[in-house]
């Protein structure tokens, strides 16, 4: 179960998104927000600090200076942002095959 924590960040980050007074800086073409690479580079980011913190964790409970509660939050932080991701991507997947079998 993700903590309050992660629940606040991802909703500041589809907060940011849709905030037009914090646009990203230097985006070209017109284009309103971040570029879909940015979003993509900022998720791969928190995924990588999410296991980090994972493996940090299970190090020191295995040392003997962590909690195990604490060692299993990390670890179902780290598998909701990965499950979130792998939907993600199955629905962009989805939505490709579909527009492919659209009659042009």
């Amino acid at each position: 179960m993700p903590t309050a924590s992660v629940a606040a960040n991802a909703y500041a980050s589809l907060a940011r998104l849709n905030d037009p007074a914090k646009l990203v800086q230097g985006v070209d073409d017109g284009a309103k927000g971040p570029s879909f690479g940015a979003v993509l580079k900022d998720v791969v980011g928190a995924i990588t600090e999410a296991g980090h913190k994972s493996d940090a964790q299970s190090q020191a409970m295995v040392a003997g200076k962590a909690n195990i509660v604490d060692v299993v939050t990390a670890v179902a932080e780290s598998e909701v942002a990965i499950d979130a991701v792998v939907s993600v991507r199955d629905k962009v997947i989805q939505s490709y095959e579909e527009i492919m079998r659209m009659p042009i």
